[in-house]
């Protein structure tokens, strides 16, 4: 019996996969062109780029066929997975969400590692080619990658030129640290023009896991989870205290606006209301759409007081798994698609448009080549902050099962804080309490 136990939502979810113990039979003579489906968790000009990539691949050759379906966003694409391993017609290809990293690679019997798939089909995929901030986050305690990367982004600091100039702000040398940030947001709301000084997006991602690897923290033990299963999160600390305790009293003093969980908070820095944002390297497409004012990135801010100087940021995004139960003959197809996905030139296409990291060196290399920075220098300071430094463990990235849920109370934790329910040392103790009792729920359920 295989299992696939995953939390989503707070509920666990197992699924059982039973295979009669009988010899095996052989595979039917493949008929092709042979059909090859690809579930993702991303839509809008993102979701047809991925469904023009495919389209690009199936005219190649006529072999294979890959259909990229859409199913809403990155969690209710794992759960439409699970309800498809139910019923025995789950997809070829997965693209899970990073978080989702730990639950996968604690059920990796219903996966058929990457780093497998493309020796068994003599397809060349050189890991070491992949950035190393990647290729971590994805490769199992021996270095060996389990999922492709695909998706990959980090946060970064945007910052409306306009603006700056209006508070008399030099937008060319935006806020390094916590304190300038907070100076150039009194300078900003002196104007009276603003709502507020800065927001961010995804404040657990942002501001509590790539907050801790920038200034080389453990957010958990055990290398954050790459090391084991028997992490434990040590986020409620001195210096993650003082981090949302200095972001409260900025919120209520009217420095900070809250927008809210996930990418909530875009429209206060579209709109122009706020003119400072912590949000991923893969929003800047959104944003060049979304804005009719200049604007320009940097790397994120440290407190001086934790650490000397910045470590590196960590990934978010996705990678693609590959679900077991089909055919020789499809996977076949999936590794020459996988070969396809990590050549130069569409990654470099991929980075262009999107905003996402470019994986590989060579992508990197072709993308400069080409003069992509010249003419829009962000998109190289992603690459640059998250690769500013050798990893450590605690930079490297995370890997803890039902982390998903974990982010939940993180969220909980520092809204808690935000609002004054409670204070941020209570808060931050209550998510850590609650996040391990989670962690320690997924070691029981892989150990079944």
């Amino acid at each position: 019996m295989r299992k696939l136990a995953l939390m989503v939502g707070g509920l666990v979810l197992v699924v059982a996969l039973v295979f009669v113990a009988c010899a095996p039979e052989e595979e039917p003579e493949a008929e092709y062109p042979l059909e090859i489906e690809m579930w993702i968790g991303l839509g809008g000009d993102l979701g047809e780029r991925i469904e023009d990539m495919a389209a690009d691949f199936n005219d190649m050759q006529d072999r294979f066929i890959v259909n990229v379906i859409e199913q809403g966003d990155y969690e209710e694409a794992m759960m439409s997975a699970i309800a498809a391993y139910r019923a025995d017609n789950h997809p070829h290809i997965l693209q899970v969400y990073e978080v989702g990293t730990g639950t996968m690679m604690g059920n990796q019997e219903v996966v058929y590692p990457v780093h497998e798939l493309m020796a068994d089909f003599g397809m060349p995929f050189d890991r070491e080619d992949v950035l190393e901030q990647v290729s971590a986050y994805y490769s199992d305690l021996d270095g060996n990658m389990i999922s492709f990367p695909f998706n990959s982004s980090t946060p970064i600091f945007y910052y409306n030129v306009e603006a700056f100039e209006n508070a008399g702000l030099d937008p060319d040398n935006p806020p390094q640290t916590w304190p300038e940030v907070e100076e150039a947001a009194r300078a900003l709301l002196d104007t009276g023009d603003y709502t507020a000084g800065f927001t961010f997006q995804w404040p657990s991602w942002t501001q509590m896991e790539t907050f801790s690897a920038w200034h080389d923290l453990p957010l958990a033990t055990q290398a954050n989870g790459l090391d084991g299963w028997d992490a434990e999160l040590v986020f409620n600390d001195d210096a993650r205290v003082q981090h949302v305790a200095q972001l409260a009293e900025w919120s209520q003093e009217g420095l900070f606006e809250y927008g809210g969980r996930g990418g909530d908070a875009g429209p206060l820095f579209n709109t122009g209301d706020v003119p400072m944002y912590i949000a991923s390297s893969a929003a800047y497409a959104g944003i060049e759409a979304g804005t009719d004012f200049e604007f320009n990135a940097t790397f994120l801010p440290y407190w001086p007081d934790i650490a000397d100087e910045p470590q590196n940021s960590i990934i978010g995004g996705g990678s693609l798994w590959v679900m077991d139960g089909h055919t020789e003959a499809e996977y076949e197809g999936i590794a020459e698609f996988f070969d396809y996905l990590s050549s130069p030139e569409v990654q470099a296409e991929w980075h262009q448009f999107s905003g996402y990291l470019p994986i590989t060196n060579t992508a990197w290399e072709l993308s400069r080549e080409q003069g992509f920075y010249d003419e829009i220098p962000i998109h190289n300071t992603a690459i640059e902050q998250i690769t500013l430094n050798e990893p450590t463990d605690n930079s490297r990235g995370l890997r803890l099962g039902n982390f998903p849920q974990i982010r939940n109370e993180i969220l909980d934790g520092m809204e808690s804080a935000f609002t004054g329910d409670m204070s941020a040392q209570e808060a931050l103790d209550r998510a850590a309490e609650r996040g391990n009792e989670l962690l320690r729920e997924f070691e029981q359920q892989i150990a079944r």
